[in-house]
This record gives C-alpha cells, sequence and structure tokens, in this order.
C-alpha cells in the first residue's frame, strides 16, 4: 500500500469552487469501472483494461488508501486524483518522493476539472507536508497532461523512453513551512 508518511487519512472533503475531493464509496463502482476500461483514458497509459474484468474485481466500494481522492462533481465521481510514493520509482530523480496522477471521464474534460481538482490536491499535501517535492510523469505526446502539469508549477527533470514511447518527469518544488504562513 503507498503511504504519504505521517498523514491521517482520509482527509476531511476538499471543496473547490465546482467540486469535491473525497474517499471513494459504493456508488462511485461503476465510474471507476467506466475509467479503467477507456480507451480514451488509457491512450497514454498503457490501454484499458477489459470491463468485464474489473467488473469482476472491483469491490463494492472501491478501495480507499492514503492519496486516492475521488473527483466529485454534482454528486458524482468525473475523476480520480493519487498522491501516492512508489516505494522504488523508475528514475532515480523521482525516487522516494510523492508522485501526482490523475484520471478523468472524457465527459469531464475540457472544462477545468483536472486543473481545479489537482490544484486542490497539491494545496492539501502542501498544507500537512509543506517540505515535500511531489513529481508528475507523463508522454511527452500527451499534450493536455504536458499542458496541465506547466499550469500546476511542474517543471521538467528529464526526458527518457519507456514503454515504447518518449516521457517527461516534472518535479514541483516543496513548499517552505514560512510559505505556508
Amino acid at each position: 500500500m503507498p503511504e504519504l508518511g505521517p498523514v491521517v487519512w482520509p482527509p476531511a472533503p476538499i471543496r473547490t469552487e465546482r467540486l469535491v475531493l473525497r474517499g471513494p464509496e459504493a456508488r462511485d463502482r461503476a465510474a471507476f469501472i467506466e475509467l479503467l476500461a477507456s480507451p480514451e483514458v488509457h491512450t497514454y497509459l498503457g490501454g484499458p483494461r477489459p470491463s468485464d474484468e474489473l467488473e469482476r474485481e472491483m469491490p463494492g466500494v472501491p478501495e480507499r488508501w492514503p492519496g486516492s481522492f475521488v473527483v466529485d462533481l454534482d454528486g458524482a465521481m468525473i475523476g480520480q486524483i493519487l498522491l501516492r510514493r512508489a516505494p522504488e520509482h523508475r528514475r532515480p530523480a523521482a525516487e522516494g518522493k510523492v508522485d501526482l496522477g490523475y484520471l478523468f471521464l472524457p465527459r469531464a474534460w475540457g472544462f477545468g476539472y483536472a486543473a481545479e481538482a489537482c490544484a486542490a490536491a497539491l494545496d492539501w499535501f502542501d498544507s500537512v507536508l509543506p517540505s515535500e517535492p511531489v513529481v508528475l510523469t507523463t508522454q511527452t505526446a500527451n499534450v493536455g497532461s504536458m499542458s496541465l502539469a506547466a499550469k500546476l508549477g511542474f517543471t521538467e527533470v528529464e526526458r527518457f523512453h519507456a514503454w515504447d514511447a518518449e516521457q517527461w518527469l516534472g518535479m514541483r518544488s516543496p513548499v517552505t513551512p514560512s510559505d505556508c504562513l
């Protein structure tokens, strides 16, 4: 299970102007299956998983773990934000750092929800672990993800080749305790 360190989990729901970031609930199961089975969502992530396989494997209440937020719009899941520290990262520059990941249903694309939700999750993260840097990896061909990384303040650390594509690794500098005052 990925760990974020000494963070109380789950936190109270995080509210933005339009969204709520919260833990998964039973009502989110169908949206999780749709998200994980979507060819559009997984264009740059190695491809979708078969729906029938997901139907068999997904528990009634999708698994909760530290750093996993459901992105809720008007009472329905539209995406997921993940902040997780992988024990062994593929790139030395990211080793031991928390990685930001996000997935949104295609019907939620183009409305700024990903930027709003990721910014809220990063603000929360900065409030609980203010001196921790965050990394983000995406394919350079994923123009939308590259644009979002720039909007969120990630700067390029390196590019590398993996999974038959050029990858981009960016880092967001940690907030210092004096920045939080």
